[in-house]
């Protein structure tokens, strides 16, 4: 699809916030993207989906919606499936691929039948499992909810004594839980854009792994554009991530990230078929080195709207 100019494009339901554990992260992007549209004489509204959607939809005339929703009820298919049901073009992945990429667990089932390498992983529904993973695969592990974004809720876990205070953070989410094999390494994600890889962008968190604090709230995490690879190497990472996004039915624009161990293989650890949009996060980072700034990236995701 040709990119629209702005006068085309119509009035812009930007969709953030809602009830998920990542509200705030959502209402920080779906500013960001808000300014940018209006920075560029575009009608956009800024529709906080916990308030009554479907009252304010049919408020307005829109004409697209942007999704800036994180977490559960805006990454899972269900803010999806509602679009689709009231007619209105939205942007990032359909239904399926937002249902699947939502669920880290079933994402690497999928990963994990196409011979794709992702770390060894479980979903358990008490510690007694957990123990019995942790003694098959050894220390660390990651315990993390397999519904939740933005590291929230994940636990680097280094000793059998913190299994259960591990299992019970992640479990207070209201999700499942899941453990994975832990990859000690460098840190990668590669951002997705209209069915192409951006840059690879190398992490360095000074926390001990990219948690929530890394991701939002600090300054002193790293983030390497170069990303330190070979040219050959970050090809490898590039086909690979777009590989695993379009196993999963991604499309439009998403994230995927990646561990790489001392044998330089890469792991892959979960998708995100809608990434941050804050001064933070990494998929605007990527898109600069593009030679995209936060103004176009916006005008890109939202001009393909509805043309997957």
């Amino acid at each position: 699809m040709t990119s629209m100019q702005a006068p085309d494009i119509g009035k812009v339901a930007v969709l953030l916030g809602g009830n998920s554990a990542e509200r705030a992260v959502s209402l920080r992007s779906g500013h960001a993207v808000y300014e940018a549209l209006i920075s560029q004489g575009i009608d956009a509204i800024k529709v906080d989906t916990r308030d009554d959607l479907i009252k304010q939809l049919d408020a307005h005339q829109f004409a697209v919606a942007f999704i800036a929703l994180h977490g559960v009820g805006g990454e899972d298919g269900t803010i999806q499936g509602l679009l689709e049901f009231y007619g209105l073009p939205y942007t990032g992945s359909g239904v399926k691929a937002s249902a699947i990429c939502m669920d880290k667990w079933r994402t690497k089932l999928i990963w994990q039948s196409l011979q794709l390498p992702t770390p060894q992983f479980v979903q358990v529904a008490n510690v007694a499992q957990l123990t019995a993973f942790a003694a098959e695969v050894g220390y660390p592990l990651m315990v993390k909810p397999a519904l939740e974004g933005s590291s929230i809720g994940i636990s680097k876990v280094l000793a059998v004594e913190q299994l259960a205070p591990a299992f019970n953070e992640a479990q207070q989410t209201g999700s499942p839980v899941m453990a994975e094999q832990f990859v000690a390494g460098k840190e990668f994600t590669v951002a997705i854009l209209d069915g192409e890889p951006l840059p690879v962008i190398q992490l360095k968190p000074a926390n001990d792994f990219y948690d929530y604090e890394a991701k939002y709230q600090q300054n002193d995490t790293e983030y390497l554009i170069p990303c330190g690879l070979t040219e050959a190497k970050e090809r490898e990472l590039q086909a690979l991530a777009l590989g695993a996004f379009l196993a999963l039915d991604g499309t439009g624009w998403g994230r995927v990230d990646f561990m790489q161990d001392a044998d330089e293989r890469f792991w892959l650890i979960e998708a995100n078929t809608v990434p941050g949009m804050t001064d933070h996060s990494l998929l605007p980072m990527a898109a600069r080195a593009a030679g995209i700034d936060f103004e176009q990236l916006v005008l890109k995701i939202v001009s393909a709207a509805g043309a997957t």
